[in-house]
């Protein structure tokens, strides 16, 4: 009997949808254009020509449907948000402006930073007081929360964020604030106690205003994509992507849209978690290149790394703290400005840039014959001849060879280069960005890159994986099954989860296990809570615990885990050796007779998806070679060495076939690219295995 499970992916390019039959392993997959003004359109299309090329009635899907989205990351990176307002303690209203007074560049004297998803103007102070110990000084007026009310419905405002100081200890004030302005105004009111109950007031006010801001834009989509699924038949609920890898249900995501904003990224990760065990490889470098950009996250010991503040909407891409700090939990990830759609130009100084401006979904590269006419990285691949025109999404949707070449031939001029030369360029020059952003990501955190296995997903991930692993110093690729989707195909493995944190700065010794307790019996409630509302039973759910800690005295905070069960059993011996160990892993060092600070106490509740079956596999036919549908010139490196290059169909090739490179191997969604000099072999699961074998 079948067990259908439906997911969805709305990239910056196109919008995903996988079909799984969990008792099979039978997977079906589609993609179609996304639809920016109008997300839901997309979603329609992409899910409508799943459903009939499967021979599936809505009804037969009774899971719940899981969804990743780029509309939270898109709406504040366009600066394309709700009228949303923001509350917050007389005289604190220019925090938003203030910022942190970090500069990321120091001597660049007209520095430039995002504006503020709410503005000074929808900013409002209200007479209030808590004290940084939790005493609540003074108690906002009825009187001047009438006033406020007032002035928020002349300003017309679609939502409001309440960030008060000090609310992070005692949100006794900030809720009182929040009930009133909900009651009163009807729109969607968040408090920062809710979304970031963390120290440090800017962090905390960003999060809790981006949070807002965003609110008028999910709540509507999901409304509206809940009653399509309902007109339709559709029998299950839906459950939402985090950033941190987990699902929740669309009324929590609804609730605080801020903790969306690497949902897509994130799927990515946990579609390569899945495979990194599968294929029992301990460390994995995860290449997710789309239609807008290309994200690179390394999973490590079968888990992507999760940091605890993410930075969104960069006024430069490659600039840290040139964007808002968002302090929720997300896979550690670095996202590159190097899709499929991302434009070639020159710069000041006559060279060859491609990106960070991508053409989108709308126009997007020229060769989508929609208006495009400047070159994007997709028509250099269309030039050099690595993708077929006829064949784009199986033929039915059609490139224009000749429109990629018009959009090139400017550019060439300006280079003195031939078109083809110029692709070739192009072509190097993303994969250069690549390879470097991936570099310096794994720098960061410790780790050579030289040797790790890259696996290649996204509809450009496998055209340019090669390039990229060759520049890593990595000699083995894996192309997963359905790897143009494989981000969708991610939200079916993710486990229902929540992170949660909360401060309370107190020093290790000076623990009062009641007060610890009392905290950690809140997050637990609340942890409960969303899980259970996500339809998982009460006896799956788990919870994991963390702090954030510091030596006294110091300004940052390093985050351990440190314990499971359904209390705190952790002694003090255990929790300084985990953070000594952990510090010394990053500092190379530890300070003896200095006190370890507990700042932040944070709490992990989660349930394990349930386990897939594996699809049935073709038969292993190692001692007969494939037959290439056909050739196609194509170019490597310069116009000079163009060559005829065979052609596969991925659904010719059977478990244990192997191959060498240069080759093209064509699916519906995408096309593998095998450089000169790499092996290609069938893998158990299917899996094209790519092995450099010249170095």
């Amino acid at each position: 009997m079948s067990d259908w499970r439906l997911a969805v992916d709305i990239g910056g390019t196109f919008t995903d949808a996988v079909l799984l039959d969990a008792a099979t392993g039978e997977v079906t997959v589609n993609k179609a254009l996304t639809t920016p003004a109008a997300p839901l359109e997309g979603v329609q299309a992409a899910v409508g020509q799943l459903l009939r090329r499967a021979g599936v009635a809505p009804g037969e899907i009774t899971a719940p449907i899981v969804h990743a989205t780029t509309l939270i990351t898109n709406a504040l990176i366009e600066n394309k948000t709700g009228r949303a307002a923001l509350v917050t303690t007389t005289g604190f209203g220019d925090t938003l402006l203030i910022r942190d007074e970090h500069r990321y560049d120091m001597y660049d004297l007209q520095i430039e930073f995002p504006d503020p998803p709410i503005s000074r103007e929808l900013t409002f102070e209200i007479d209030e007081r808590t004290a940084a110990t939790g005493d609540v000084l003074v108690v906002p007026s009825a009187a001047s929360m009438a006033a406020l009310v007032d002035e928020l419905t002349q300003a017309r405002v679609e939502s409001v964020a309440v960030c008060l100081l000090n609310s992070y200890v005692n949100p006794a004030n900030e809720r009182l604030l929040a009930a009133e302005l909900r009651r009163e105004l009807g729109v969607p009111v968040c408090a920062s106690a809710d979304i970031s109950p963390q120290i440090r007031e800017y962090p905390r006010m960003i999060t809790a205003a981006c949070n807002a801001a965003t609110m008028p834009i999910i709540g509507p989509y999901l409304d509206e994509l809940q009653k399509w699924l309902s007109a339709e038949g559709f029998g299950g609920s839906v459950l939402m992507m985090l950033s941190n890898g987990g699902v929740v249900s669309a009324d929590d995501a609804a609730a605080a849209p801020i903790r969306l904003v690497e949902s897509g990224p994130a799927a990515g990760a946990l579609a390569a978690r899945w495979f990194a065990r599968r294929m029992g490889e301990d460390r994995l470098l995860a290449f997710d290149m789309g239609g807008t950009t290309a994200k690179a996250t390394l999973v490590e010991d079968g888990e992507p790394a999760l940091t605890n503040t993410f930075e969104v909407a960069r006024r430069y891409r490659f600039k840290k703290g040139s964007g808002f700090p968002v302090s929720v939990p997300s896979v550690d990830l670095v996202e590159i400005g190097a899709g499929g759609g991302s434009l070639a130009h020159l710069d000041q100084f006559g060279l060859l840039k491609v990106g960070p401006e991508s053409s989108g979904a709308d126009p997007g590269p020229a060769c989508y014959a929609q208006g495009g006419d400047q070159p994007a990285v997709t028509d250099a691949d269309v030039v050099l001849g690595l993708l077929d025109p006829d064949a784009f999404l199986g033929g039915d949707m059609p490139l224009d060879a000749g429109l990629a070449q018009e959009a090139l031939e400017p550019l060439a001029d300006g280079l003195a280069l031939s078109a083809i030369d110029t692709a070739a360029g192009m072509y190097e020059v993303v994969s250069q960005n690549m390879a470097a952003a991936a570099r310096m990501h794994a720098v960061e955190r410790g780790v050579d890159l030289r040797g790790v296995t890259v696996l290649a997903f996204g509809g450009a991930g496998p055209p340019h994986a090669c390039r990229v692993a060759e520049l890593l110093d990595s000699d083995r690729v894996v192309f997963p099954v359905n790897a143009s989707v494989l981000s969708a195909f991610g939200t079916l493995v993710s486990p229902v989860r929540i992170d949660l944190a909360r401060s309370m700065p107190v020093k290790l010794a000076e623990v009062a296990p009641v007060e610890r307790d009392g905290l950690l019996d809140e997050l637990r409630e609340e942890g409960r809570r969303v899980l259970l509302s996500a339809g998982v039973p009460e006896a799956d759910i788990s919870f994991r615990y963390g702090i954030d800690a510091r030596y006294t005295g110091q300004g940052n905070e390093i985050t351990i885990w440190v314990g499971e069960g359904n209390a705190w059993e952790a002694p003090d011996d255990e929790v300084i050796g985990a953070f000594e160990a952990e510090y010394r892993r990053i500092y190379g060092m530890t300070i003896d007779d200095v006190p370890i600070e507990v700042v932040t106490w944070r709490l992990s509740a989660r349930s394990d998806p349930a386990e897939i079956a594996d699809a049935e596999s073709s038969p292993t036919t190692a001692d007969s070679p494939p037959t290439p549908a056909s050739t196609r010139t194509a170019v490597f490196g310069r116009e000079e060495d163009a060559m005829e290059v065979p052609v596969y169909r991925r659904a010719d090739l059977a478990i244990g076939m192997s191959f060498p490179g240069p080759a093209l191997v064509e699916e519906r969604e995408t096309t593998s690219v095998i450089r000169p000099g790499w092996r290609v072999t069938v893998a158990g699961d299917a899996s094209l295995v790519a092995v450099r074998e010249e170095t």
